[in-house]
C-alpha cells in the first residue's frame, strides 16, 4: 500500500477514535470513559486502538495537540516586525464545545491539558517563534520564556473563562489577552530590540 494511502487512512482512524470520544463525553465524564467504551462507539478494533494510542490520555491530548498547532499558527509578525495574535479561535472552540470542555473541567481531563497541554502549547509557540524571527539579531528575551508564559497565561486565562460559565464573548476574552500580554511585549520590543 502507498504510503500516502496509509497516512490517509491512519488519520481517518485516528479521527474517528477522537470523534467517538469527543461524543462519548457528552454523556459522561471523561473519568467513567475507557478504550473499550471508545472503540465500540467507534467501531474499530482494540488493536487498532493501540495501534495508534496508548491509552485514552494519550487521545485526548492528540486532539488537543492538533487544536493547539491551528492556535500556535495564528501568530504572525505585522510589517513593523510586531508580534500579532488572536486567540479568538480557542475561546471559540471552547465556546462551541462547552459541554466537552465543562466535562473536562469536572473530570482529570482537563488538568491533564493545562498540564501537558501547556508544554506541548509552549513548544508550538517557541517553534513559530523561531520561524518569523530567524536571523534577527540583538534579541532580549531568551524564546523558551518567553514561549513559556505565553502559553501558560492563554490556557490559565481559558480555564478560568470556562470555570466562571463564559462570563465573556470569545472576541473580548481575545482582546483582554492582547492588551494584557501581547501590548506590553511589544512596547518592550521597540525599546530593547526582539525576542530570541
Amino acid at each position: 500500500m502507498p504510503e500516502e494511502t496509509s497516512d490517509r487512512r491512519s488519520q481517518r482512524t485516528c479521527d474517528l477514535l477522537l470523534q467517538a470520544l469527543l461524543e462519548l463525553m457528552d454523556s459522561k465524564t471523561y473519568d467513567l470513559i475507557n478504550v473499550q467504551d471508545i472503540v465500540q462507539h467507534a467501531n474499530v478494533g482494540r488493536s487498532t486502538f493501540y495501534a495508534h494510542f496508548q491509552n485514552k490520555d494519550d487521545l485526548l491530548i492528540h486532539g488537543f495537540d492538533a487544536l493547539l498547532e491551528q492556535v500556535s499558527q495564528q501568530i504572525t509578525l505585522d510589517e513593523l516586525g510586531g508580534l500579532q495574535f488572536n486567540p479568538a479561535m480557542l475561546f471559540q472552540h471552547a465556546s462551541g464545545h462547552y459541554e466537552l470542555y465543562r466535562t473536562l473541567i469536572w473530570g482529570s481531563g482537563l488538568g491533564l491539558l493545562v498540564k501537558d497541554g501547556q508544554s506541548r502549547f509552549s513548544q508550538k509557540v517557541e517553534e513559530r517563534l523561531a520561524v518569523l524571527l530567524h536571523g534577527k539579531q540583538n534579541l532580549a528575551i531568551p524564546l523558551e520564556i518567553f514561549s513559556t508564559t505565553f502559553s501558560g497565561s492563554l490556557l490559565v486565562m481559558l480555564k478560568w473563562w470556562l470555570d466562571h460559565k463564559m462570563p465573556y464573548s470569545p472576541e473580548t476574552m481575545a482582546v483582554y489577552f492582547q492588551q494584557m500580554l501581547l501590548e506590553n511585549v511589544n512596547r518592550m520590543l521597540e525599546n530593547h530590540g526582539e525576542i530570541r
